[in-house]
């Protein structure tokens, strides 16, 4: 595999001339280059006009590399032929090095280019870049290229301070200018320290074998001196001035990587700048922020086939469902202002921005009835933008790079209604948009007064949360957030919310209950044109007279268990579960013209056919359960059987009056609001594992009893005493009025 480094512009503040007079001092050998241990001039031309000269050296470089290494390649010291051309009439000097020894087994190729900044010419600019390509080395191909990467690294990160060095030495033996080239002036004369002109040490000499180089495509070139067209025709650029015009933002400069990005490494730097290149050559939209970009190389290790990969999943995402723009378009209803229990708040200690997210206060379960899961992930995107935005706006304002936000996490009040699976599964996609799209944007989660049934949640969400972001969660239980180590240590104590003892108010809404006056069905939410997932957790059915709604669900494994949640919207219905040894006929939808029925949304579907009957061909497995309009049902069946398990919702008839067989008036008046006899349903259903079901009991059973949900009761409660855990099959259903 070819490794390739690119570096950033890197700026010094010294004329072009004075730049070049520090860098040939560093020759025939340099002192702070322990591996540079000689050099000689194999070849040197000058134009006429002496504006153009052209140095070809061969360097010696002492290699950190184990003795064993050493000996079984049969050599002590590794040479590189160096070509340099200064063109001192466009004050540019190019090199080109490449190495001689191991030519046929191993091949470095480096450019690197000395030039005038576009924006003062008093300034000089210095790119870099270089490739390996190790073909074969006697077995140790990867330990080779570990250690030349290694050496290559550090003698990058010591080229600058070797410049400055010189030109330090320059200005102590009164140096600090150097006139410029032009065709009257005699030839530019470097005055050297005698002290540096030293013979080199006696090394063993290698015959010069001629090198081998595999030419690069011009499209995997990294040099300094290569630009693309639109066209994506690549030509040689007179100047470096060429490609370095504009601001950070056309090409990055070390000083703006530091003060902007922070503090990288060189092998860092070049994936950052080489990984912007190829978007800038390759995407046709809008190309992201360095700073972004940076967060999915962090997020993969600096692997650039991998965060590439990633990168553009999520660039493709962000054009698709206009993400950009969300920010501007998007506008809270009016539901999330009021019981979405989260805020942005001042900032922590490292100038972070603060979210507070007072979980334990909300009502997922009516965020998601009202909201649907689409707006609910629209509003938690444009909260993870609105944190970008505020990363970049501390930057500015602290002076240093900001790339995350802190996000404290309130849990008192929570309790199991937070774990109503459709809300856990929501919340669970949630998560995965977000990972895919917002890698390495938390800094440090601090979750406070987590109660008992935390490990629950904590168990069903972490595998979906990336290893290096759980490192990152700091958990307080009861009140030791208020004690050393606690939430000071991440807070100035100024601005802690008055909820959790501090003295500064904060604006997060309280939240509370949803009201189920503000519902809304799957066919209201799929009106608002705004998805952003295909997959939707509810499905809605309608109910007639005569035609109930029912749904098969084939179960393979004995003792597995069927779930369901479902909300009664108009009448009252009747749920039903069957057992069947043999599959239903192909379903067929009820025609709602015999009903005189138009529906724009909902299905009804019947699977049992009307010859079957009770006891033969099917069987009933729990007792009817009579729900009335507005009331919430959940509930699990253990079954007992393999084969095919009917649920059905069945329009409830009105009994009657006992006395007589007239039909009483508050009867006729309630049938009357429903009109047409038509039911509706929105429900959700799942087939978990006994070994699953059995773990979640346990962590359910261990955190207490579930009759502590609030405005809950049995509604299958009467069905425990008629069944057996070894014999029979057994239901729980939770009604919540």
């Amino acid at each position: 595999m070819v490794q390739k480094y690119q570096s950033p512009v890197r700026v010094y503040k010294h004329p072009f001339e004075l730049v070049m007079a520090a860098y040939e001092r560093r020759f025939p050998t340099c002192h702070l280059i322990p591996m540079f241990v000689a050099s000689d001039v194999v070849n040197e031309e000058t134009s006429e006009d002496g504006s153009t000269i052209r140095v070809e050296r061969r360097c010696a470089l002492d290699v950190d590399a184990p003795r064993l290494l050493k000996r079984i390649a049969g050599v002590d010291y590794v040479y590189f032929i160096q070509k340099n051309t200064l063109n001192r009439k466009e004050r540019t000097l190019h090199i080109e090095s490449h190495n001689e020894t191991f030519s046929n087994r191993v091949i470095i190729h480096e450019t690197c280019c000395y030039s005038v900044h576009p924006e003062n010419e008093d300034w000089t600019c210095f790119e870099q870049s270089a490739s390996l390509d190790i073909k074969s080395f006697f077995g140790f191909e990867s330990t080779v290229e570990k250690i030349a990467m290694k050496q290559y690294a550090s003698s990058i990160k010591k080229g600058k301070e070797i410049i400055e060095f010189y030109l330090r030495e320059l200005e102590d033996d009164g140096i600090t200018h150097m006139p410029r080239w032009s065709p009257f002036s005699c030839s530019l004369s470097i005055p050297r320290p005698t002290s540096l002109i030293t013979s080199p040490p006696t090394i063993p000499r290698l015959a010069i074998t001629p090198a081998v180089i595999i030419p690069l495509a011009c499209d995997e070139k990294d040099g300094a001196l290569l630009e693309s067209k639109q066209d994506g025709s690549v030509v040689q650029a007179d100047s470096l001035a060429e490609i370095l015009a504009g601001t950070p933002e056309d090409k990055l400069d070390a000083d703006y990587i530091k003060r902007y990005l922070g503090d990288l490494t060189p092998l860092q730097e070049s994936c950052l700048i080489r990984l912007r290149k190829w978007l800038q050559e390759t995407h046709k939209g809008k190309i992201p922020k360095d700073e972004h970009i940076l967060r999915f190389l962090r997020a993969r290790d600096f692997n650039m086939d991998k965060a590439r990969e990633i990168l553009c999943q999520s660039l493709t995402w962000r054009k698709q469902h206009q993400v950009d723009y969300l920010l501007e378009t998007w506008s809270s209803p009016q539901v999330l202002q009021d019981y979405y229990t989260g805020g942005w708040h001042h900032h922590d200690r490292d100038g972070r921005p603060l979210y507070i997210l007072r979980l334990g206060q909300m009502d997922t379960k009516g965020l998601v009835r009202a909201l649907g899961e689409e707006s609910l992930l629209r509003h938690v995107l444009s909260i993870n933008e609105e944190g970008l935005r505020r990363c970049e706006e501390n930057t500015k304002v602290f002076g240093r790079p900001i790339s995350c936000w802190t996000c404290l996490v309130d849990l008192e009040g929570l309790n199991m209604r937070h774990l109503w699976r459709p809300g856990v599964k929501a919340l669970l996609r949630i998560i995965e948009v977000v990972e895919a799209n917002y890698p390495e944007t938390l800094g440090r989660l601090l979750i406070l007064r987590a109660p008992r049934v935390f490990p629950v949640l904590w168990t069903l969400v972490s595998p979906f949360i990336d290893e290096n972001t759980r490192k990152k969660f700091l958990i307080y239980a009861g009140n030791d957030y208020q004690g050393p180590g606690g939430l000071v240590d991440y807070i100035d104590k100024e601005i802690i919310p008055d909820f959790l003892g501090g003295e500064c108010m904060c604006e997060v809404p309280e939240g509370g209950l949803v009201p189920k006056s503000m519902y809304r069905t799957p066919e209201e939410l799929e009106n608002e044109d705004v998805r952003l997932w295909t997959e939707t957790i509810y499905q809605s059915a309608s109910i007639f007279k005569g035609a109930p709604h029912e749904l098969l669900i084939e179960i393979i494994d004995a003792s597995s268990v069927i779930t369901w949640d479902f909300d009664v919207c108009k009448g009252d219905v009747v749920f039903n579960i069957y057992h069947s040894k043999r599959a239903p006929q192909p379903p067929r939808k009820d025609p709602l013209g015999t009903h005189g029925i138009t529906s724009p949304g909902g299905n009804n579907v019947q699977l049992i056919d009307k010859s079957w009957t009770l006891g033969q061909d099917y069987s009933m497995v729990e007792s009817p359960l009579t729900c009335k309009e507005g009331e919430s049902v959940q509930g699990s069946h253990i079954t007992r059987w393999p084969g095919f398990y009917i649920l059905q919702w069945k329009f409830y008839n009105m009994p009657a009056c006992s006395a007589t067989n007239l039909p009483r008036v508050d009867d006729v008046l309630a049938t009357l609001q429903v009109s047409s006899h038509k039911c509706k349903v929105m429900y959700y259903t799942e087939v978990l594992g006994s070994e699953d079901f059995r773990t979640a009991c346990c962590d359910v059973q261990s955190l207490g009893s579930m009759t502590s949900l609030e405005s809950s009761h049995s509604g299958f409660s009467q069905l425990s005493a008629a069944t057996t855990s070894s014999s029979q099959s057994h239901s729980s259903s939770l009604i919540s009025r």
